[in-house]
């Protein structure tokens, strides 16, 4: 652990060992931390320049090794410690309880999320075991399709599907060799070869009507390969509306999500974007979560949309207060 990415954790870890061994010896600390002498003498001095804000030397942690004796003061702070926030111990409890719901861990013997939700619990407090309990963590899927599907991917059989498309308001037959079941964004989804698209899909499970396990090998061509849906599971196709946006500073992070045709500086922070639209809904849902950051200017259609949408939104809210 020597690199700069794991200096940072290394010296959180470091401050609390030396303040729990006083008089630890440089070679000893160097060897527990499997760092050399002159690593370790490097992390020293930077934590002689660390503390609490005011930078005076009251604020400053004190830390020595001449002699080989390394003596530190002044760490009570990072000593103790740390504790999560109601906010921070809640978003990890919902996160771990959706973790356990999710179709890949769901056959997993055992207990230890469980034991890992109680134990922080138990270390956050009452506050957040109670504000978590309070968000119902449910997995999207049609009614027995999470099942089949993953006997299908369990036997190694080609699916066949009856899938909902919403931008056609279709349903169209799919035969699918199926590689993974994975939960994006909270919604569960199928992901494998498509013999109709020639081409590896993402199939949400609660738009799938219909599924057959047939008694084929599933058997992906070689250049089937996983989906890289860090960025999220939206792949504009060639067909979909060009929607044009305008956004100020505080929009701009939809150019960084979203895969865009063109972005544009407008000055002031501002952007235009043209992107394309898988379907209205989703531009809609896009528009009124920009709110005042943005604002859609074609097609004139999908302005006029938005705009009502917006004044039968805000008409709602005047009425109930």
């Amino acid at each position: 652990m020597s690199g700069s990415a794991d200096r940072l954790p290394r010296l959180l870890a470091l401050v609390p060992y030396l303040m729990s061994h006083p008089g630890a010896q440089v070679g000893e600390v160097a060897e527990v931390f499997g760092l050399s002498e002159k690593q370790l003498i490097d992390d020293l001095q930077l934590v002689w320049m660390c503390g609490l804000p005011g930078h005076t030397p009251g604020d400053l942690i004190d830390v020595s090794w001449d002699g080989g004796e390394i003596i530190i003061d002044n760490a009570d702070t990072i000593a103790r410690p740390l504790r999560l926030g109601i906010d921070e111990a809640s978003a990890l409890l919902v996160a771990l309880r959706m973790l356990a719901a999710t179709p890949e861990l769901a056959d997993l013997p055992g207990d230890a999320l469980p034991r890992v939700v109680a134990k922080l619990e138990r270390a956050a407090g009452e506050g957040a075991a109670t504000v978590s309990s309070q968000v119902a963590v449910d997995v999207d899927a049609a009614p027995d399709a999470l099942p089949r599907v993953r006997a299908g991917l369990n036997a190694g059989r080609r699916l066949s599907l009856r899938y909902y498309v919403p931008g056609r308001d279709q349903v169209t037959p799919r035969e699918v060799d199926p590689m993974r079941v994975m939960v994006v964004d909270g919604r569960t989804y199928l992901e494998g070869w498509c013999y109709r698209a020639e081409a590896m899909r993402l199939f949400r499970l609660d738009r799938v009507l219909g599924v057959d396990v047939l008694d084929v090998p599933a058997d992906p061509p070689a250049e089937a390969e996983p989906i890289d849906v860090t960025r999220g599971v939206f792949r504009p196709s060639p067909t979909d509306e060009l929607v044009e946006l305008e956004v100020s500073a505080a929009g701009r992070w939809v150019a960084e999500y979203y895969p865009c045709e063109e972005v544009t500086e407008l000055g002031e922070g501002r952007l235009k974007i043209v992107l394309r639209a898988r379907d209205e809904d989703w531009i809609l849902k896009l528009a009124l979560r920009l709110g005042d950051t943005g604002r859609v200017v074609s097609p004139p259609a999908m302005a006029e949309t938005v705009r009502g949408a917006a004044e039968s939104a805000l008409a709602l809210y005047a009425h109930q207060s």
